[in-house]
């Protein structure tokens, strides 16, 4: 409750109409900081692109409209980015209020050193389709931040071992901000173990971090990007002749890093 910023109290209290995500969230976030919560309108992810009109009548009528969503920052894997989308092509302005957020968050407190980092959010729900996404991001020397549900935890934690290798560093960072709030680092081959032995360290919302991919040849990662995404489309063999072609790289060393690919540890 205390994480929201006075530019953002503000923002709520001066508003003509509060568009929530969910109206009895919001209105319990008002209620604790004094604010009245007898504007609200729903909008959220089933109904956004209806709403969004409502939204947008309010707007050329002259009215100002906040909108808040639940647990995390609007659009940034939450509801938001259709509203603001049509919102913008009706003309209208769309200002952003700045706040906290558990990515960014878990990345100050992670200890993980690599200067970039790559933030994808939800991984799929399926095992092969989230494989098949982790498999596009092996080779980034970035640190890669996700976000991910109680109930697919430990399946996803598997995954990220099986695909990633076990020697990579992982920080699960549970419930940001929130009175359990947990941060552990370990290598992924210790993750699950250690999730499974105390079910409450699979409770609560998580971000996700890993350490960036080390080096393994001499190829660069813009030669690497062009090879991972040539796989995805073509067989190994024409994928490899069309990278060197593209790339200029050596054919043979991108073929053992494309038997990598296709195969990982």
């Amino acid at each position: 409750m205390r994480d929201i910023t006075l530019r953002a109290l503000d923002v709520l209290a001066a508003a003509d109409v509060l568009a929530a995500e969910d109206t009895r969230n919001t209105a319990h976030l008002l209620s604790h900081h004094g604010i009245s919560a007898n504007r609200l309108i729903a909008v959220h992810q089933h109904n956004e692109r209806g709403a969004a009109d409502k939204v947008i009548a309010l707007l050329q009528a002259g009215q100002s409209v906040a909108y808040v969503s639940d647990a995390g920052t609007p659009a940034v894997s939450d509801p938001g980015a259709l509203l603001v989308q049509a919102v913008r092509k009706a003309g209208q302005r769309v200002v952003p209020v700045p706040g906290a957020n558990a990515a960014l968050a878990a990345l100050s407190a992670a200890g993980l050193n690599e200067p970039h980092f790559l933030f994808y959010g939800f991984l799929p729900n399926r095992s092969s389709a989230r494989r098949a996404v982790l498999q596009s991001l092996a080779l980034y020397p970035f640190t890669l931040v996700f976000y991910e549900a109680p109930h697919r935890i430990v399946e996803c934690v598997e995954d990220l071992c099986s695909v990633l290798g076990g020697e990579r560093q992982i920080v699960l960072a549970r419930e940001i901000s929130k009175l359990f709030e947990t941060i552990h680092a370990c290598t992924l081959h210790d993750a699950e173990s250690w999730l499974k032995s105390d079910t409450n360290r699979q409770r609560g919302e998580f971000v996700v971090l890993i350490s960036g991919a080390l080096p393994q040849t001499g190829l660069s990662v813009d030669t690497l990007d062009t090879l991972t995404k040539l796989l995805d489309e073509l067989p190994l063999k024409q994928a490899v002749q069309l990278a060197a072609k593209i790339t200029g790289a050596s054919r043979n060393e991108l073929y053992q890093r494309a038997l990598q690919i296709a195969k990982p540890d």
